[in-house]
């Protein structure tokens, strides 16, 4: 398919070429909505060659494109911008391309591999909000990153071991009386985050004792006897204390199975799961590479460290004094058997932006150590989900649970539904698929439509809006055109081909909107951002209503226009379907 900016471009090349001698700085972008045209050149860069006024540059380069260029029917200018108008038979053809191209907007195959590591939950809790955000955003940056040709590995980074599982561990063996998922009729993820707040309780309780006896709260916070368990714990599950080690893969067995039933519900999956209880002694073998090279330095209390301050930064602790490693030992060893095991040319984190330093950190670090492929190494960062009663607290228990908001969404959607009378005349299992896509697709593009690095505040009942910036909005533009191409089989009228008329410049519009597709595409992958896809299928859907209230499509008399108008509605549709996959996002055939 034609590349439209690259055509655009090449006629204002050609033509400041032979005007002036030059096609250095040329600038072009889309005309803006107010003033008349498609693309418009910014000819201030060009006065220099011209000897020119702006007005007198634009007019000479307007007369000299519209001249040699029969796609280009006219021009005016605005002070020093040149507004250039195609003509309609030009966006006539490439609708035409648009029809007979199978995979619109998908790019060729570019030979990269990109592993993009999201979801990186921890075993002792179940998954909430905030975990749905970086689970939605980074399926669909996986996904988009495929439509751009690349070939990408989803992985998920399990963190099954550490002072946090142990507390959970703990927790269950002091208060839990045996209790298993099987016996309380709880999800195993469920059942363990329940006794990481019972750890919490008891050591708030502990060190509010201690307080009182006239120890100082830091202190009081180091020597709570349930804290010093916890560690003593941590330090026999490194030795594989038997007992230990049995507990810590019976509880954890627990949480994934909890876990996939999220995942199965969120409509996310991974190539494949990493577990940091395998990758954190290959860190460990970096830490000693690094105190051999004389990169890392150790402390008096066997500590190891490395000292970035010449960096702007400041010394970061790599291995505690008793040998147990810390979050960035085994991020270096999996940093490193990933890039060699896989071959890849970049890497992607998600994860949220209190952890920006970290990154900067571990990409240093590498670097140090004389690995190049650290600058392949990209965190997506993004900000928290609030909520209005403030942020979440998982020790403390006050997390909006994933399950439990996702079944909210779906029941939210069915009394939605059938308060505007979406489902009538739909079988039950109809209704029931139908509020699970609606349901699920509010949640997906509530939270993907917004630029992942800003903090966003989470409206459970705005996102179901059949009328807004939504989900729901544009799933249900979907269904209408669907059932619009349903209607025209049934009489009879077919949709697999159609005859050219004369283009409306509405018509005209929304061919120039699906034409932005591959670009849209490319952008978003480019950018790490689904918000770009999520943005463009609110336009489409929003123009394609507004096209649709002013003209009939089946009523339409003239069976030129009414063919063309059938495959226009079509493709639309099928834009809109693969610009929601993108996202994660299914779109029913009706509602």
């Amino acid at each position: 398919m034609l590349n439209i900016e690259e055509f655009i471009s090449g006629v204002v090349c050609r033509a400041t070429e032979e005007l002036w001698g030059t096609s250095d700085n040329i600038q072009i972008q889309k005309t803006r909505k107010e003033f008349e045209g498609d693309y418009t050149v910014v000819v201030f860069p060009l006065l220099r060659a011209s000897k020119k006024s702006p007005e007198a540059t634009a007019t000479e380069l307007g007369e000299k494109i519209v001249a040699s260029t029969p796609q280009i029917k006219s021009f005016n200018v605005i002070k020093g911008f040149l507004n250039l108008v195609v003509d309609s038979s030009f966006w006539a053809e490439r609708f035409g391309e648009i029809v007979s191209t199978e995979n619109f907007g998908m790019a060729e195959k570019s030979g990269r591999t990109i592993m993009i590591e999201y979801s990186s939950p921890n075993t002792n809790k179940p998954l909430h909000l905030g975990h749905i955000r970086n689970n939605l955003l980074g399926y669909s940056v996986a996904t988009i990153l495929k439509a751009n040709g690349h070939n990408v590995i989803k992985v998920n980074l399990v963190n099954d071991r550490g002072i946090h599982i142990c507390k959970s561990m703990l927790a269950w063996q002091l208060y839990g009386g045996g209790e298993t998922p099987e016996a309380s009729g709880m999800k195993g993820d469920h059942l363990v985050g329940k006794y990481y707040v019972e750890f919490d309780k008891h050591y708030k309780a502990e060190v509010k004792e201690l307080m009182a006896q006239g120890m100082s709260e830091e202190e009081a916070k180091k020597r709570a006897p349930i804290m010093l368990q916890a560690q003593e714990m941590l330090r026999k599950w490194e030795a594989k204390d038997e007992a230990v080690y049995s507990l810590w893969q019976t509880m954890n067995g627990w949480v994934y199975e909890g876990f996939d039933v999220t995942y199965k519900a969120l409509g996310v999956d991974f190539d494949k799961v990493y577990y940091e209880s395998q990758t954190y002694l290959l860190g460990k073998s970096l830490v000693e590479e690094g105190l051999q090279k004389g990169v890392f330095f150790r402390k008096e209390d066997n500590s190891v460290w490395i000292d970035l301050e010449a960096d702007g930064l400041d010394q970061k602790l790599l291995l505690r004094g008793d040998g147990t490693s810390v979050y960035m030992t085994q991020d270096l060893g999996t940093a490193l058997s990933r890039f060699e095991e896989n071959k890849l040319d970049d890497m992607i984190y998600v994860v949220g932006n209190e952890q920006n330093y970290h990154f900067q950190v571990l990409k240093l670090v590498l670097k140090k150590l004389g690995y190049e492929w650290s600058d392949n190494i990209f965190h997506l960062s993004y900000g928290m989900v609030e909520l209005p009663e403030g942020k979440m607290k998982s020790r403390e228990g006050t997390v909006v649970d994933a399950d439990d908001l996702i079944a909210d969404m779906v029941g939210t959607a069915r009394e939605m539904s059938n308060e505007l009378g979406k489902l009538d005349g739909c079988s039950e299992e109809e209704a029931t698929a139908i509020c699970e896509m609606v349901g699920l697709g509010a949640l997906k593009y509530f939270i993907l439509k917004v630029d992942p690095k800003k903090t966003m505040l989470f409206d459970p009942r705005e996102s179901i809006d059949f009328n807004g910036n939504t989900g729901p909005f544009i799933q249900y533009t979907h269904a209408r055109i669907r059932s619009i191409l349903r209607k025209a089989e049934e009489a009879g009228i077919a949709t697999d081909s159609f005859l050219s008329a004369p283009l409306l410049q509405e018509e005209v519009e929304l061919i120039k909107a699906l034409a932005e597709y591959p670009a849209v595409v490319r952008t978003a992958g480019e950018q790490f951002a689904p918000s770009v896809i999520a943005a463009y299928a609110y336009d489409l859907a929003k123009q394609f209503n507004g096209y649709y209230h002013d003209h009939s499509i089946l009523k339409e008399e003239n069976t030129a226009v009414r063919s063309l108008r059938l495959k226009l509605a079509q493709e639309v549709a099928r834009v809109i379907r693969s610009a929601m996959a993108l996202l994660g996002i299914n779109v029913p055939e009706r509602m």
